[in-house]
């Protein structure tokens, strides 16, 4: 008989396409893994991986197979949830956060979601978005937040609050003297964003290559930190998210610039499986985000760190 335990060898196969890393993967021996695939293939009547010096592939029937497994072990991490967690936001939550949000967000929620759910069991897992989104699809997580819109037709989702975009450029530069910039003021070659894999770098080129298509951006960091720094010691400017410069994401070298209207911005949201019974959860999580956020208020910085600060 099939078992999940088989599922989920396979489904980890088919992750790692190496027998050694899917057995680190699941925790057993490589042999071990070996044996209960070769089992399940004969359960299924069908060769599902092909077997090579140094590497595997899976076969058709093994890709689709492996597929299935994943729905499977999916839905039954979803039956678990349902029947464990009958309390609103109590017991384990794995919650998913992109890099360029989870430093700036998550202390402001924290405060009030211990409050009022102290049953609750929080775990975190910050890491790209496309990572997040293969891991929520795979049930390691419960829940994601990030920049929506998610292209997922198994994924629903929830919008939470609209992130505005600023202008950053060193303090020094005498270029720019209006209050409001537009797209037109950005110059491309002076761009310094995140590394490929960052949503955050991909909606700056979306928003600037309106009308710079041509030109390339320059520099890539791993971190909006490290953008910061290089923009203060005059290496370029950058876009960045106005919930970085609220929670204190600044220096005294680097002056903030609102666009002019529309002014770009991304919206921020919460990410979860269509089949998930948790959806009052992800909910009440939602409430609490969208009111840290609405009681922070908009950013307070001083008038000659951030131009253009009044609502026009």
């Amino acid at each position: 008989m099939i078992t999940l335990r088989q599922l989920r060898y396979l489904t980890s196969l088919a992750r790692y396409r190496h027998f050694g890393r899917a057995a680190q993967d699941c925790a057993i021996t490589q042999p071990a893994l070996s044996m209960q695939v070769r089992e399940l293939e004969r359960e299924i009547g069908a060769d599902l991986v092909e077997r090579r010096p140094g590497e595997i592939a899976l076969t058709d029937i093994g890709i689709e197979v492996a597929e299935r497994a994943q729905d499977i072990l999916s839905a039954t991490r979803d039956l678990v949830d349902f029947a464990r967690h009958r309390d609103v936001l109590s017991g384990q939550l794995r919650l998913g956060i992109i890099p360029t949000l989870a430093p700036y967000i998550l202390p402001r929620i924290f405060p009030g979601l211990h409050a009022k759910y102290p049953r609750l069991r929080l775990e975190m897992r910050e890491t790209q978005t496309k990572v997040l989104l293969e891991e929520l699809k795979r049930g390691e997580l419960d829940c994601v937040m990030l920049a929506l819109p998610v292209e997922e037709t198994d994924v629903e989702t929830m919008a939470l609050f609209d992130d505005r975009f600023l202008l950053a450029v060193p303090a020094s530069e005498k270029t720019l003297s209006r209050t409001r910039v537009d797209v037109a003021d950005v110059d491309q070659t002076r761009l310094i964003l995140l590394e490929e894999g960052h949503c955050l770098r991909d909606q700056a080129l979306a928003f600037c290559a309106t009308s710079q298509r041509h030109q390339q951006a320059g520099l890539g960091a791993t971190s909006l930190t490290t953008v910061i720094q290089m923009v203060a010691n005059g290496y370029g400017v950058t876009l960045v998210p106005e919930v970085a410069v609220d929670a204190g994401l600044h220096d005294s070298r680097v002056k903030l610039m609102r666009f002019v209207e529309p002014q770009p911005a991304r919206t921020i949201g919460l990410a979860w499986r269509r089949t998930s019974p948790r959806k009052k959860d992800f909910e009440a999580l939602a409430d609490i985000v969208i009111a840290a956020v609405d009681a922070h208020g908009q950013i307070s910085l001083s008038c000659s760190s951030l131009a253009g600060s009044s609502r026009q």
